[in-house]
């Protein structure tokens, strides 16, 4: 059984279904490994999971950049 790795964030500036949809494809588009992305506006909330471990502070800053604010990451393996 392979092996995976979960992540919840917690991101600010997530407004609606077009933020949510923006954050996801940045993730999916500089985390190619990523298999499942969800994220929700209104619980300020993104769920990611990889099947391998991510960079975390890579990821901090991919979204960042775009105007959205990582508040926490949470690896829950």
């Amino acid at each position: 059984m392979k092996q995976k790795y979960e992540y919840h964030l917690t991101i600010d500036g997530m407004m609606c279904g077009m933020c949510e949809a923006h954050v996801n494809n940045i993730v999916y588009k500089n985390f190619p490994q990523v298999k499942k992305v969800k994220s929700s506006a209104r619980k300020n909330q993104t769920k990611i999971i990889s099947l391998v471990p991510l960079d975390l502070d890579e990821l901090k800053n991919k979204i960042d950049e775009t105007g959205y604010i990582v508040k926490n990451i949470e690896s829950i393996n």
